[in-house]
This record gives structure tokens, C-alpha cells and sequence, in this order.
């Protein structure tokens, strides 16, 4: 999703506290190296403990243990610039009571843009849950940064789309193209229902 800018949310700083604040910036850093940028989250009993010991409040301390689960969450995101041209796809999954299709992807200098639709029927047995929101990622390997930039639906569809950096070649012979379905937007609990889309 689109980022909104963050604005500075008091004039006010405390300028006794500068030195701390970089303490914790550096800490950050030695956290982040650690742990090989992959942190998790600490057990609630911990939390707890830290919470008493330090006279902090609990939910406090979750929020920012919360924030501080993944620093990838907080790349710059590209947007998109310079459209160069539309390139076919055309390939679809039928899979449970949902029908996956990606027809094509958009060019641009700086980057590709994916659209990813679901359909299903509005009147069969299953549209009690198929109207649930559902949540997918998608990952193309190593090389490329992918975030959802927008999505929406109606009956019986949903389109998202995603933003992909640096662009993909114009000839995608090859590529997988795997939506991987999360429980939630912030959580990075996979279900297990992967999509994949291989483009010959």
C-alpha cells in the first residue's frame, strides 16, 4: 500500500536526551547485525518482566517491539515513473473455488507493475468464504523488491497491485511469478497457499 508521509509530530525535542537517542540508534544497528535483520518477537512473559523492571507500560512495549520486527517494512517504495509499454501474460490458476489470473504487467523505466485478480462465484455455497479479505505477497527472488500498491474488488473480485523494483526484463520467458497468501496484511504468517504463475 501507498505510504503515507510521515510528519514530524511535535516542534518539541528534549535536547538532554539527544546522546540517548543515538545510543538507541546504535543499538538498533547491533540488534539488526545480531540478528541477521530477522528479530521475531519477544515472548509476552519477557515483555512483562522488562515492563516491570523498567517502569514502562506493558502494551508500550509490544507497540514497540511491534515496530521494530522488521526494518524491510520501512524501505523507500518506488514509485513508478516513465511508462514505456503494456507486456501479455495471460496466465491463470484454478484453485478451490477461486479462479487467478495475471494478464499482464506495465513497463516502466524505473520499474514493472503486476496486477493480480481473483474471481469467484458470488452465488455457489462457498461465497460465504470466499468474501473474506484475502492478503497475498508477491515474491520473484532475491534480486527484486515487491510491495502491494493498491487493490480493491467487487462481488466476486479482487484486483491488487504490485509494484516491482528494478523493472523485469520485457521477456519474462521462465519467470515464476509466486503469490504467497498471508493471514494478515501485517503478518508474516504464510497459510501455505502459494499461486504460482510460470511464464514459458
Amino acid at each position: 500500500m501507498k505510504r503515507m508521509p510521515f510528519e514530524r509530530p511535535t516542534e518539541h525535542y528534549e535536547e538532554r536526551i539527544f546522546l540517548i537517542d543515538e545510543k538507541i540508534c546504535e543499538l538498533l544497528k547491533q540488534r539488526k547485525e545480531i540478528s541477521n535483520n530477522n528479530p521475531g518477537y519477544p515472548p509476552f512473559e519477557h515483555i512483562k518482566k522488562w515492563a516491570i523492571s523498567f517502569h514502562l507500560y506493558e502494551d508500550y512495549l509490544k507497540s514497540v517491539f511491534h515496530v521494530l520486527r522488521n526494518e524491510e517494512n520501512y524501505k523507500p517504495i518506488v514509485e513508478p515513473s516513465g511508462f514505456r509499454k503494456h507486456v501479455p501474460i495471460l496466465k491463470s490458476v484454478n484453485h478451490e473455488e477461486f479462479f487467478y489470473s495475471v494478464t499482464s504487467m506495465r513497463q516502466y523505466s524505473n520499474a514493472s507493475l503486476i496486477t493480480f485478480n481473483i474471481d469467484w462465484d458470488v452465488t455457489s455455497d462457498h461465497s460465504v468464504n470466499s468474501n473474506k479479505t484475502r492478503h497475498f505477497e508477491l515474491y520473484l527472488g532475491e534480486n527484486y523488491q515487491c510491495h502491494m500498491d493498491s487493490g480493491g474488488g467487487s462481488p466476486g473480485h479482487l484486483s491488487f497491485n504490485y509494484v516491482v523494483s528494478p523493472a523485469l526484463p520485457d521477456d519474462i520467458s521462465g519467470m515464476n511469478f509466486v503469490f504467497r497468501e498471508l493471514g494478515s496484511p501485517m503478518m508474516d504468517k504464510p497459510t501455505g497457499d502459494d499461486i504460482v504463475f510460470h511464464v514459458d
